[in-house]
């Protein structure tokens, strides 16, 4: 399906946050697609999957979530440059803007109002906190969130612990290999979505890594990373139409 893209311009608040638009070039109205970055920032790469989703028949917007930040986008090999970035915002600023990117999709009249949220790294957990918090999301598929079910930073709670306000079903994936999410902590998430009585389904790749999305990263897995693309695909048509 033939795409266009563009940067826009999302008023959240006061502010003025850039994002990055794809849409089917003609048709409509579609289901709409919020897409969230990595610890990394809104780099090329967060764009590409942006620009995929929206070649399956969506409408995709991937806002910055670091726009508040000069430099707010580093290279893969820069960790101290991305857990700065991660440390400059805050859960309530972050579902904020994420309430104002979905707003900014309901606007348009390519979008019929069937959202969903996914997102890679901090923004698999971004995408499901948001899910939880904000009503008019109707599917989430996290990737490789951490932080899910234990805080990382004191005084914040974890998402899992809005399960009870969740209204979309889950599709969440981990790699076995990944050292930034214990096993342990997927069978925690995956047994409180159970608990909570929540459609879910947690896909663990036992010989994948964190990142294994991203075909920029050395974790890129190709393999998983089909299976996984369409597998996404798949549930957001099945539960967005």
């Amino acid at each position: 399906m033939e795409v266009v893209s563009n940067e826009v311009s999302i008023r959240t608040g006061a502010e003025k946050m850039p994002a990055h638009l794809a849409r089917p070039a003609s048709g409509g109205p579609y289901p709409a697609l919020v897409v969230v970055m990595e610890a990394f920032g809104l780099n090329d790469h967060i764009r590409r999957i942006t620009n995929r989703f929206a070649a399956e028949g969506f409408v995709a917007i991937a806002p910055n979530l670091y726009f508040r930040q000069p430099n707010n986008v580093v290279g893969y090999n820069d960790l101290p440059g991305a857990f700065r970035l991660m440390g400059s915002v805050n859960d309530d600023q972050i579902v904020a803007d994420m309430g104002a990117a979905i707003d900014h999709l309901k606007a348009l009249k390519e979008v019929k109002p069937a959202f969903g949220t996914v997102g890679f790294c901090m923004g698999g957990r971004v995408a499901f906190l948001t899910a939880c918090r904000n009503s008019a999301v109707r599917a989430t598929a996290p990737y490789y969130g951490g932080g899910m079910v234990k805080a990382r930073q004191p005084g914040v709670k974890p998402p899992i612990e809005y399960v009870d306000s969740l209204n979309a079903p889950v599709l969440a994936f981990f790699g076995g290999k990944d050292a930034h999410i214990p096993i342990t902590e997927v069978d925690e998430f995956r047994d409180a979505l159970k608990k909570a009585g929540k459609p879910a389904e947690v896909v663990f790749f036992p010989d994948a890594d964190h990142g294994f999305m991203c075909d920029d990263r050395p974790s890129f897995h190709p393999v998983h990373s089909k299976e996984a693309w369409a597998r996404t695909i798949a549930f957001f048509k099945e539960y967005l139409g």
